[in-house]
């Protein structure tokens, strides 16, 4: 597995954010972590990345434990959080740079990939702008090629559309759906149309527990509807 999460829990004094969490994500699947604000997707996600420490539960991402190999991890994840932090001073190019030195691209390996990026994320005519200069759906280009630079076999995203306007949003999950063709995706999102558009299978999470886990094909071919499973998390319900 990709991404394999046992039993995870993550207390914040007596709250439990996560309550004893269990998925996993294949490779190549491109999978929606989709519940209400406050459910627990932004807390697994970031345990997941080595963010944050669990206080339970055992999380491996790409075959090694998140508590005991955190560095082979982090250059096995491209994260992208929902708060997409970037340097507003510096110029896309230069700032993609920075980004594949820090994982140790350099010279010409360095260049053809930050090259690449430009040119997958639609960047061409924004990278020698400041990153201050950029509308929020170009920033979300270069958080989303600053998470792709080293080429991770896992991309993790969190609300990565927040605050665009529809054709923003359209132009991030045509991006998503492209680099899921070649990797493990996990994508959160609080948006049901969201996750439709780009996912293949879909885990919702509510009040720190996981109330559903299921293919979208399926739900579609047995006529429920996304909306359905959340009016049943309404009534605290398990969707089998």
């Amino acid at each position: 597995m990709s991404i394999q999460i046992q039993h995870l829990t993550k207390l914040y004094g007596l709250q439990k954010a996560v309550d004893d969490v269990s998925f996993s994500v294949r490779p190549g699947e491109i999978v929606g972590f989709l519940g209400p604000n406050g459910a627990g997707k932004s807390t697994t996600m970031k345990i997941a990345t080595g963010y944050l420490a669990a206080t339970s539960g055992q999380v491996e991402v790409n075959g090694f434990d998140v508590a005991k190999s955190p560095i082979e991890v982090r250059r096995s994840i491209g994260y992208l959080p929902e708060h997409n932090p970037l340097y507003l001073e510096m110029y896309v190019k230069e700032f993609l740079e920075f980004i594949g030195k820090l994982y140790g691209l350099k010279g010409l390996a360095l260049q053809q990939q930050v090259a690449q990026m430009i040119e997958m994320c639609g960047l061409g005519a924004e990278q020698r702008k400041k990153i201050g200069q950029l509308s929020k759906g170009y920033r979300q280009r270069v958080g989303l090629a600053q998470a792709l630079i080293h080429n991770p076999p896992v991309l993790i995203l969190d609300e990565s559309t927040t605050g665009l306007d529809p054709n923003q949003i359209v132009e991030i999950r045509n991006l998503i759906k492209n680099v899921g063709r070649n990797k493990t995706v996990l994508f959160s999102s609080h948006i049901m149309q969201e996750v439709e558009a780009v996912c293949d299978r879909v885990v919702v999470i509510n009040q720190g527990k996981i109330v559903a886990d299921r293919l979208l094909a399926d739900l579609k071919n047995e006529g429920i509807q996304l909306e359905t499973v959340f009016q049943q998390l309404t009534n605290r319900s398990v969707v089998q």
